[in-house]
């Protein structure tokens, strides 16, 4: 029963990285959800208090990430709030519309779109803009990665 418990934790952990690149996916409660999968199937006491302070000081980076990650990629090409919004719009649409490379062409066309029908940039700046919003998910899903990783490292020393 053992191995089917901690296949249940380990698919929540895998899942949570699917969701680095699925943003519909919210990858902290899965991670979140294996270490209370581990709590209840075998025991809740390695999880004092500092380990759930520094798990949550770990979620906050998360979002904190995310926004900051795209927030520069965007600003540093000349963009703005409007292609902010349209990244991330097209960033939650992308994979669907057009799957697995729509992850990449999402945050991009909803950069330029936003950029061109709001702000009224022209096409050249609109498409830099959209590249920025690109290297910001990429530099997103990389510095979420790393936090991730760390979070379930330290679940792993801990237990």
């Amino acid at each position: 029963m053992e191995y089917l418990y901690w296949t249940l934790i380990i698919i929540l952990f895998v899942i949570a990285f699917i969701g680095l690149v699925y943003p519909i996916i919210p990858s902290v409660l899965f991670v979140l959800g294996g270490f209370i999968l581990y709590g209840v199937f075998f025991s809740f006491e390695p999880f004092n208090w500092l380990f759930w302070l520094i798990q949550g000081l770990f979620v906050l980076l998360l979002f904190g990430a995310d926004y900051v990650a795209n927030l520069i990629g965007i600003k540093k090409f000349g963009g703005s709030k409007a292609g902010i919004w349209g990244s991330t719009i097209g960033m939650l649409v992308g994979p669907f519309v057009i799957p697995v490379i729509g992850i990449i062409i999402g945050p991009f066309l909803g950069a330029i779109i936003a950029e061109l029908a709001v702000n009224k940039k022209e096409w050249k700046e609109a498409v830099k803009i959209g590249f920025g919003s690109v290297i910001g998910f990429i530099s997103s899903v990389i510095t979420k990665g790393i936090i991730q990783a760390v979070m379930i490292i330290y679940f792993a020393l801990v237990i």
